[in-house]
């Protein structure tokens, strides 16, 4: 499935990813609304990753224009108690919003957005949290379809139309799963088999080098760096990967000078974007990769 990605993400200031085809929202940091104009309307499902203010500040006005009767769905980490607090403010504020439908999600939970298209929320480590306590997600967009076993791929129409008539159309195929898209949102580097298989990989990498890294407090939330997020790309089958939320102390020349070095010395397979401080990518699938092997 092809898509259409229009994003912003600089950390500190503002995130998030428009999926337009799928009316997908990840993330909801400030400028949606301004950036988008009336194809924010396209928007009916938005998923929070977690509740620091450059990823939320943008739902009030994104409500505040396209709220109607069900849409839009929010979706955050249950335990963050910031969501409904600005669902009931933002209630009292704007009466016609009333109808947006606000969802606390657990780990693992499963949500459909469209025939046959769900989206998973996967838990990460920007939050420290007890087990059972949901404050910070990643999020897999994935597809599903019926597809013939195949001991009946050799049969001919009329064969597999007498079959199904004899055993059920549900007993001859097999549901096959396409992770079409997977976004990390803020995370150190964990286990990186939960970001495995996916067409499209969107990953933080707010540090360009692990110095910067380790010379940030450590009681804030932890992130990722480019040299360990592209040490990771090599372990993993992905078909795209596009890097955001770069902090806003490098400049273009030194992100895009920095990518293109560290994937040619880890040997990167795969495109690779950039959502770059400051800037505003529409269909940045549409534009020319940073690296291309």
């Amino acid at each position: 499935m092809k898509l259409t990605i229009t994003a912003y993400s600089t950390a500190l200031f503002s995130t998030w990813y428009f999926i337009e085809e799928l009316g997908l929202l990840l993330d909801a940091g400030d400028g949606i609304t301004s950036a988008l104009l009336q194809k924010s309307r396209k928007i009916e499902h938005v998923f929070i990753s977690h509740a620091d203010r450059d990823h939320l500040t943008g739902l009030l006005q994104l409500n505040q224009l396209n709220a109607r009767a069900g849409f839009p769905k929010i979706f955050y980490p249950f335990h963050c108690g910031s969501f409904p607090a600005i669902e009931a403010f933002s209630k009292q504020f704007d009466s016609h919003v009333k109808g947006t439908i606000w969802t606390g999600i657990a780990e693992n939970a499963h949500i459909q957005i469209k025939d046959n298209i769900y989206v998973q929320s996967i838990r990460n480590h920007h939050v420290r949290a007890e087990s059972h306590i949901f404050k910070s997600f990643g999020f897999q967009v994935y597809e599903i379809k019926n597809k013939l076993k195949s001991e009946y791929l050799n049969c001919n129409q009329a064969e597999i139309k007498a079959l199904m008539a004899e055993i059920g159309k549900e007993n001859m195929t097999e549901k096959i799963r396409t992770n079409l898209l997977t976004y990390s949102g803020d995370t150190p580097i964990d286990d990186a088999e939960k970001w495995n298989n996916t067409e499209i990989l969107i990953h933080e990498a707010t540090f360009l080098a692990k110095e910067d890294h380790d010379n940030t407090n450590s009681q804030r939330n932890p992130h990722s760096n480019l040299e360990e997020v592209l040490a990771m790309v090599t372990q993993l089958n992905i078909g795209t990967l596009i890097l955001g939320h770069f902090s806003s102390r490098y400049s273009q020349e030194q992100i895009e000078g920095k990518v293109k070095s560290l994937c040619k010395e880890f040997d990167i397979k795969i495109p690779v974007y950039c959502v770059l401080p400051g800037q505003l990518h529409r269909n940045i699938l549409g534009q020319m990769p940073i690296y291309s092997p």
